[in-house]
């Protein structure tokens, strides 16, 4: 595995690990409907609680966690795989998808739970009598859940689209380099003339035939 995929993976692990154990805190945390009080002003009264500080910290992470990976993989929708049919492709484009929804269900869990778990001196009104806003048991937990399952996602589809990406790279590379390093000679198209033996002729025939020439 390449050095930058180990450290984008590493990190995008960590974000997710910590969004899920602060959005766990934040559930085990968060006020609940037992612990506000009604003062005889008809406020309600809640008692401090982590869970908003723990629920942004969960938001944040997830946040980060997300842009780091879309970041990494680049813009992903207008890429085009060489072979469509490859599984890798298929199964990174499955991952992006449901990362997204997940993401988006987790980031409003999460910053709902939040916002409502910070409702001090609020109230509202149903049926003719007054309640005080809690957030549900779950919601918190939901949230965390998805947000692991978003970064695990998110990891997974940037694996295999870098797989993709490195098979097509070692295709290039077998099909384009040289297949034979020697320099072809070609044979001569003449052959090199021979030398034939010497012929010896006796210096009266010789001399007779330069007379009749």
């Amino acid at each position: 595995m390449e050095r930058k995929v180990l450290v984008v993976c590493c990190f995008v692990g960590f974000l997710g690990l910590l969004s899920a154990a602060t959005g766990f805190g934040a559930e085990a945390t968060r006020i609940k409907g037992s612990e506000v009080h009604v003062t005889g002003s008809s406020q309600c009264s809640y008692p401090r609680s982590p869970a908003l500080g723990l629920g942004l910290t969960a938001v944040a992470s997830l946040l980060i966690a997300q842009i780091t990976i879309s970041v990494a993989t680049g813009c992903f929708c207008c890429r085009q795989s060489p072979d469509l049919t490859q599984s890798n492709w298929k199964i990174a484009l499955v991952c992006f998808v449901v990362s997204w929804i997940t993401f988006v269900i987790a980031f409003l869990l999460l910053l709902t739970g939040a916002a409502l778990n910070d409702q001090n001196g609020e109230e509202g009104l149903y049926f003719g009598s007054y309640y005080c806003y809690v957030v549900k048991p779950g919601v918190f937990a939901g949230g965390a859940v998805l947000a692991l399952a978003t970064v695990a996602l998110g990891i997974l589809y940037y694996l295999n689209l870098n797989s993709v990406k490195n098979n097509n790279s070692n295709q290039w590379s077998n099909t384009s380099g040289p297949h034979d390093g020697g320099i072809a000679m070609g044979q001569p198209q003449f052959p090199p003339p021979t030398c034939e033996d010497p012929v010896f002729v006796h210096e009266d025939t010789y001399m007779r035939r330069q007379q009749y020439t």
